[in-house]
């Protein structure tokens, strides 16, 4: 049970199981308008950052390979471990999505890799927490894609130059920052957020290797 709106890195949530009373699963959300969701048996989850202008062009990036700890985004691979194929359908079914809702801007949309299908788990409408790697590894990040695509401008290749994982920076261990840029081959974000909290989001690393795929 997901609440309808402000959900998110497991909040707003409740899990249902067999002895679970609906009335408590409901009382722990809030008693807020929310959404039952069935569960999925699927191998991984990737995700596909798109953005389209307004000439209806369509840019997509790579494919990134995402793993979740405690409901939250911890890290976001790129190239994913999937076939070239997966890949390429991945980023067609973005293409799709994108263009039918006739939208401008940059878009993240989620989705399972079960056996050969792909099933799309979530659709934001803004940059994506998945999408943060680019900042490091590609010319064009997602951030300066989205100004590209809202003002009119020609959007910015989305090649990347490098192999990258993506780690988020969580909680107090944002304490550690000093730490983080000790390589030269690691990009360090932080958020400016005033207070840590356990597993609220206070910034990422991307770290960078020589592309092989």
């Amino acid at each position: 049970m997901k609440t309808r709106r402000f959900g998110y890195d497991g909040k707003g949530q409740s899990k249902i199981a067999e002895e679970t009373s609906a009335a408590a699963a409901w009382a722990e959300i809030g008693k807020a308008p929310a959404i039952l969701e069935g569960f999925i048996s699927f191998d991984k989850e990737i995700s596909v950052i798109a953005a389209r202008g307004w000439d209806g062009a369509i840019e997509v990036y790579d494919v990134p390979e995402n793993h979740h700890e405690n409901h939250i985004l911890r890290t976001s691979t790129v190239a994913a471990s999937i076939s070239r194929a997966t890949a390429a359908k991945a980023r067609d079914m973005a293409k799709t999505i994108i263009g039918a809702l006739d939208y401008m801007g940059v878009m993240g949309i989620e989705m399972f890799v079960s056996g050969t299908k792909l099933i799309v788990n979530e659709i934001a409408p803004r940059d994506h927490n998945s999408g943060h790697w680019t900042q490091d590894a590609c010319v064009v990040s997602q951030f300066e894609q989205h100004i590209r695509a809202i003002c009119g401008w020609p959007l910015g290749g989305t090649e990347r130059h490098s192999n990258v994982v993506m780690h988020n920076i969580l909680g107090h261990e944002s304490d550690n920052w000093a730490a983080y840029g000790v390589s030269a081959h690691t990009g360090v974000h932080f958020y400016g957020k005033a207070e840590a909290r356990r597993g609220r989001k206070m910034g990422h690393i991307n770290v960078l290797t020589p592309r092989q795929g």
